[in-house]
């Protein structure tokens, strides 16, 4: 049974998410404030946490960004602010994916189970079983089974998101992709906010880049998207 850490100040919110959750299955533990909610990471070790954005004391970026020091976990951010700024700024802080609220109920349990069902592949997106061996391109080393990267045999701390969009991008070296395209084969979305994809690449690139500034592997093709340059020798 996997275990979920609801973290919202609003009791309302808490009851719906978590009658929806344990109807998919799901143990729900339910925190009110961030204090408690970071604490409760700690301690319980959850497969996922559903994050409120705007809490008083300890907001959920400053959990969100907390909890990246510590884990990988992934978190689903609540928020109900409307500007695409507002929108993509708890992905810029490492959250996986985002639900604006309102919200329904059922939606964002689709998104557990999205996000929850990425987590534990063995194998990433687009790849073939036959593909289970890990990739190298420079100084760059992902592992498909462990779900590792290493730079420099460095590891890196990469969230679910940029673990998958990276090894989507390994296994298609030198294809465009478009925003759209991306998010269609690394998020498994048909709709959405596209600024998504840009956010993640530009946290990818912080990662995985000599220069982030000046990238040389996931370059941008102007007026379409992305593509993954191979590390030149």
């Amino acid at each position: 049974m996997t275990t979920v850490l609801v973290v919202d100040d609003d009791a309302t919110v808490r009851e719906v998410v978590a009658r929806y959750l344990t109807r998919d299955g799901h143990r729900v533990l339910e925190r009110a404030n961030g204090i408690d909610g970071l604490a409760a990471a700690r301690s319980e070790r959850p497969d996922l946490v559903v994050l409120d954005l705007m809490m008083p004391g300890l907001d959920g970026l400053t959990v969100c960004r907390e909890l990246r020091k510590i884990s990988s976990v992934p978190v689903i951010m609540l928020t109900a602010l409307g500007e695409e700024s507002d929108r993509v700024v708890g992905l810029e802080h490492g959250a996986d994916d985002y639900v604006t609220k309102p919200f329904s109920p059922r939606e964002l349990a689709l998104r557990v189970a999205g996000v929850l069902r990425r987590s534990r592949q063995e194998t990433w997106p687009g790849a073939g079983l036959a593909d289970l061996t890990a990739v190298e391109d420079g100084d760059l080393r992902i592992d498909p089974v462990a779900r590792s990267v290493s730079r420099s045999e460095v590891p890196l701390a990469l969230t679910i998101r940029e673990f998958d969009l990276l090894a989507f991008f390994l296994t298609h070296r030198g294809q465009v992709f478009t925003r759209a395209e991306l998010m269609e084969h690394v998020w498994g979305w048909t709709f959405g906010d596209e600024s998504t994809v840009t956010v993640h690449v530009r946290r990818l690139r912080e990662k995985i880049e000599p220069d982030p500034g000046n990238p040389v592997r996931v370059v941008t093709v102007w007026g379409i998207g992305y593509r993954y340059d191979e590390a030149t020798p």
